[in-house]
């Protein structure tokens, strides 16, 4: 299998996970987790279940996310034994298939056992983290093909200072907190706890109480993730003018982070308008989705950037016979 061939598996790979996770916020945003009742794998005692909607979203999103898992297995398989040399390609395949397999798991205790709205978020957690890694092995597998990295890949040129990469995997992981306080914002239903917008019920400060705390605290959450989003962006595009794809990650991730902030604007203004509502509510999921995806990529690639650089310039230096010089040094 060649790395054209192993590219369009990853990107197989990727349109199945990308469904399976818009399968889990249709199943969340309608109500239909208990479609098929306390039942699983069965669906009402049945493999193919009786045509009520319900029913028919949740089995649908347990046929997929099936199909979810037989991906990921084959692309554990393919990059262990075509990309033996691309531990970061292997290392983003086992992880998809790991947190494939776990939200499965949960998703079937959802089911069979009642579970409270903390646990519940951290089902939209792991399965975010599946998708993401699923995205991480395109992109990955799409730069291989590309520049023909068979091997580990280089870092080019640029320097990635050991402050930026600290911020950008910072800001990665602070982002997962905030789409787990979205998750169980949507789980303990107090997305209209915070009415109007940008102000909370009409105020910058409400009276916090229950689901207006909620999801008021979420919403200040998503405030700093922007700024910090907007910062890892100017300052990537600053410090890495030799690098595009950096920069590109960064700008990308700028833009997925404002138009989630517009979509959760749109939640709120259709709460009470059902048929408009679920589309405002999957594209919000969907955007966060993306940009996790985006922001761990980019974590990934600093961390990459600057292990590859700090070694290039030695061996150069060892083939030439002279010493390491910073960059900007002069020969």
């Amino acid at each position: 299998m060649n790395t054209r061939q192993l590219k369009w598996l990853s990107y197989l790979t990727f349109v199945v996970m990308f469904f399976a996770t818009f399968g889990g916020t249709v199943v969340t945003k309608t109500d239909s987790g208990l479609g098929c009742g306390h039942e699983w794998p069965l669906c009402h005692g049945e493999f193919v279940p009786a045509h009520t909607i319900a029913s028919l979203i949740e089995y649908s999103h347990r046929l997929v996310s099936g199909l979810a898992g037989l991906t990921a297995v084959a692309v554990v398989v393919a990059f262990h034994l075509f990309a033996k040399n691309r531990r970061d390609l292997r290392t983003y395949s086992v992880l998809t298939l790991i947190f494939v397999l776990v939200q499965a798991v949960m998703g079937a205790m959802a089911v069979v056992y009642d579970q409270s709205s903390a646990v519940l978020a951290f089902h939209f957690g792991f399965s975010l983290i599946a998708f993401a890694s699923s995205l991480m092995l395109a992109l990955g597998a799409r730069r291989m093909d590309k520049l023909g990295e068979a091997s580990y890949p280089s870092g080019g040129t640029s320097r990635v200072s050991a402050t930026f990469r600290g911020y950008t995997w910072a800001v990665t992981i602070y982002s997962y907190i905030v789409v787990y306080i979205g998750a169980y914002v949507s789980h303990t239903n107090s997305a209209g706890g915070c009415l109007g917008w940008p102000l909370c019920n009409g105020k910058f400060i409400p009276e916090l109480s229950g689901g207006v705390t909620i999801a008021f605290v979420h919403r200040i959450a998503a405030l700093l993730l922007l700024i910090a989003i907007a910062v890892l962006a100017v300052c990537g595009y600053r410090l890495n003018r030799g690098n595009r794809e950096l920069q590109g990650l960064g700008i990308a991730a700028v833009t997925l982070c404002l138009m989630q902030v517009f979509s959760g604007a749109a939640i709120v203004s259709t709460l009470n308008k059902p048929e408009i509502y679920i589309f405002s509510a999957l594209l919000h999921n969907l955007l966060i989705s993306s940009l996790f995806g985006v922001l761990c990529y980019l974590s990934v690639r600093v961390w990459q950037t600057g292990r590859a650089t700090l070694q290039q310039p030695k061996s150069a230096s060892a083939a030439r016979g002279i010493g390491f010089e910073p960059q900007g040094g002069k020969r």
